[in-house]
C-alpha cells in the first residue's frame, strides 16, 4: 500500500504595526519569499495588527492582503501599545504554531526557517536570541544588558536575557499564553513563565530598513516597569530592606545618644546636621517607597477596572472570517 503523506500543518506569523509605511512593502517582499521557499510543508497566513497608525500603514496592509490571499489585517481602534497588539494577535490568529515578528525588518524573517525546524524537533517555544545588534546606540545596549539582567535576576520567569518579541509558539503554548490576561502586559516575560519545552535560536539583528523607531526612551522605561513590576515583588522587597538598612545607623546614633544622656549627663545639643540629614534621607525614601506602592496599586486599580486590552476597528484581507471567527484552528489552503 502506498503511504500517504501527512497533512501540512498551518503556520500564522503576526505582525504588530504602527506607522511602518516606509518599511511595510519591504517587509511583505521578504516574508513571502520566506512563505513561498517552503509552501511545500507548511500552509501560511500573515496577520498584521496596525496598531493605531496615522500614516498609511493600514492601506498598504488592505491593498497588499487584496493582492495575496495569505495576508490578513486587523486594524484597532486607536493606539493600544505594542504589547496589546501582540495579545490581540495571539488571540485570534489561527494555526498549529505561531511566529510574532516586528515589521521593521530589525528581526530577518529568514530565521524562520531555522525556528520552524526546532519547533518539529518537538519545542513547544522557540525563542530568536539576538546575537549582535546593529544600528543601536551603546547607551541602550548597555541600557537593556542591564535590565534583562535584572529582571531574569528578580522575577519568576526564565527567558534568555538577549531575547525580544520574535518567537515562535505551539498552539499549546499560545493557548497557555491566552489565559494570562493582565492588562499591563510584558509578553517576553509571561511566556518565560509559562515554561514548556524551549530551544534557542541565534541571530545577527540588523538595524531598520527603513523608518524611525516606534519605541523611545518613555517608552522602553514603560515596558521595562511593566516588567519588573508585573513579574516581581522585589522593588517592595527592595524598599523595606532599603528601609531597615537607613533605620539602622539612626537607631544606633539615637541609643549613642541616649546612653550620653543617662549616664555622663550630657545633652548633644548641637546636633543640626545629623538631624537634619535624618529627615531628608527619610522624606525622600518616604515618597520613594510611596512611588513603588503606588505602581503597584495603580496596577492593581487597572486589572479591577477589567477594561478590554484592545478595540478591533477593521479587519481585511480575503480569509478574514476565518481569523476572526476561528481564534484556534487550521488554516485554509
Amino acid at each position: 500500500m502506498m503511504a500517504t503523506a501527512s497533512p501540512k500543518k498551518s503556520v500564522c506569523i503576526i505582525a504588530p504595526v504602527y506607522n511602518e509605511e516606509a518599511v511595510l512593502p519591504h517587509f511583505f517582499a521578504r516574508v513571502s519569499r520566506v512563505m513561498d521557499d517552503l509552501a511545500d510543508r507548511y500552509h501560511f497566513k500573515v496577520i498584521c495588527v496596525d496598531d493605531g497608525s496615522r500614516d498609511k500603514s493600514w492601506r498598504l496592509i488592505r491593498e497588499y492582503s487584496r493582492q495575496d490571499r495569505r495576508f490578513s489585517g486587523i486594524r484597532l481602534s486607536r493606539n493600544f501599545g505594542h504589547q496589546a497588539a501582540l495579545t490581540c494577535a495571539y488571540d485570534i490568529a489561527p494555526g498549529d504554531a505561531l511566529v510574532s515578528i516586528d515589521a521593521d525588518l530589525q528581526d530577518p524573517p529568514e530565521v524562520i526557517p531555522e525556528m520552524l525546524s526546532r519547533w518539529e524537533e518537538g519545542n513547544q517555544v522557540v525563542l530568536a536570541v539576538r546575537r549582535k545588534r546593529e544600528g543601536e546606540t551603546g547607551f541602550k545596549l548597555w541600557t537593556a544588558a542591564i535590565y534583562y539582567h535584572l529582571i531574569s535576576k528578580m522575577s519568576e520567569t526564565d527567558a534568555p536575557e538577549a531575547s525580544g518579541d520574535f518567537r515562535l509558539l505551539d498552539r499549546l503554548a499560545v493557548d497557555a499564553l491566552k489565559k494570562l490576561t493582565e492588562t499591563h502586559r510584558y509578553i517576553r516575560g509571561l511566556v518565560g513563565w509559562l515554561g514548556f519545552q524551549r530551544s534557542v535560536v541565534e541571530y545577527d539583528r540588523a538595524p531598520r530598513q527603513a523608518g524611525s523607531t516606534k519605541y523611545p526612551l518613555m517608552k522602553m522605561v514603560r515596558l521595562a516597569m511593566d516588567g519588573l513590576v508585573s513579574l516581581s515583588f522585589w522593588p517592595l522587597r527592595a524598599a523595606y530592606l532599603t528601609a531597615f538598612a537607613l533605620m539602622t545607623p539612626f537607631l544606633l546614633y539615637l541609643l549613642y545618644t541616649f546612653v550620653k544622656y543617662l549616664f555622663f549627663d550630657i545633652a548633644l545639643v548641637p546636633g543640626w546636621t545629623s538631624l537634619i540629614l535624618a529627615v531628608i534621607l527619610f522624606g525622600a525614601f518616604n515618597l520613594l517607597m510611596l512611588g513603588i506602592m503606588g505602581e503597584y496599586i495603580g496596577r492593581i486599580y487597572s486589572e479591577v477596572k477589567n477594561r478590554p486590552i484592545y478595540l478591533v476597528r477593521e479587519y481585511c484581507g480575503s480569509d478574514v472570517l476565518s481569523v476572526k471567527d476561528s481564534p484556534a484552528g487550521s488554516l485554509s489552503d
